[in-house]
């Protein structure tokens, strides 16, 4: 079954065409609402409930349009949401998840690698604890830009702000992540 069917089945009432799209989206959803949340829990709950909140708004979804942005975006506003809600100091437990050890792995490419795997890890750990201070939207900013690699356009569509608004919100991100990291270099 390919994304349309799916689509047509859930407009249908059939929520059996809801399993297509989680295998398809759910992995990117959770990461995204990982990294822009810090919690894995609470990035699994609110990718469930934007898979059912789809499910009910489907009959609004404009079927010439794709569903992955569409579906993105209930996942990044929800998380913004969950993440304002909590303490911005709140830690990552190190419980060694590997998706979002390989998600920061990909954030961190542009900076000088480190020559032993402590270095990496301290690295990573590092990343992990930067990231938490940003704000959630500039958190959303950089989720969107490098990891689900949106344009500034499409991503400032899912936030609804303007473009500027997004280049502005990754160059603090990217200028707060600098200074923050800069022990590293």
């Amino acid at each position: 079954m390919d994304e349309a069917k799916a689509i047509t089945q859930l407009k249908a009432g059939d929520i059996g065409g809801l399993q297509m799209l989680v295998e398809m989206y759910q992995i990117d959803a959770i990461q995204a609402a990982c990294l822009i949340t810090g919690d894995r829990v609470i990035a699994e709950d609110i990718v469930q409930t934007a898979f059912l909140r789809a499910f009910d708004k489907i009959k609004g979804f404009d079927e010439t349009r794709p569903f992955r942005p569409w579906f993105l975006r209930i996942v990044i506003n929800d998380s913004i949401k969950a993440s304002s809600q909590q303490s911005r100091n709140v830690a990552l437990s190190d419980d060694g998840d590997e998706n979002y050890a390989f998600v920061l792995r990909k954030l961190a490419e542009n900076i000088r690698e480190p020559e032993s795997s402590i270095e990496q890890e301290e690295l990573v750990s590092e990343m992990r604890q930067a990231i938490i201070q940003l704000s959630p939207t500039q958190k959303a900013a950089i989720v969107m830009h490098y990891f689900l690699n949106l344009s500034t356009v499409d991503s400032a569509s899912q936030l609804n702000c303007s473009p500027g608004t997004i280049r502005w919100h990754l160059s603090v991100a990217r200028k707060r992540l600098r200074n923050l990291l800069a022990p590293f270099k």
